[in-house]
């Protein structure tokens, strides 16, 4: 053993690239990360995780009005596009905190009577 030398100290530098890699993946994912296109202020309630994967997102902004995928909707129209749909068909209900709950009532209800029975409705984490 007479030409080795002892170890004396690591190469960081290639562990530092691989945190490089990883740190330019997760801020890469995360962009592609979509919440909803409204600013729609959550109500609050205890953490759960929806157990349904949401198929037809539904906002109902501060004034009440109806949304699908960005674009205004009136709720008759809605449940004229839902009617030919699966009833096993997934429904994320975004509604904001300030909304009348009556606006809120009357899409859920109007789901509920054409038989849709997963609905799912996003809150804030408290």
């Amino acid at each position: 053993m007479d030409g080795e030398k002892p170890f004396e100290s690591m190469n960081m530098i290639p562990f530092i690239d691989i945190m490089l890699v990883l740190l330019t993946i997760v801020l890469t994912t995360s962009s592609f990360i979509a919440t909803g296109r409204l600013p729609v202020n959550l109500p609050s309630a205890s953490a759960q995780k929806a157990q349904i994967k949401e198929n037809w997102i539904l906002e109902i902004d501060r004034e009440g009005k109806l949304h699908k995928d960005g674009q205004p909707l009136r709720l008759e129209a809605l449940l004229r596009q839902t009617a030919a749909l699966d009833k096993e068909t997934p429904f994320l209900l975004r509604a904001d905190r300030a909304v009348a709950l009556q606006s809120f009532i009357d899409v859920l209800d109007g789901l509920k009577q054409q038989g849709f029975g997963k609905i799912a409705v996003e809150t804030a984490e408290k």
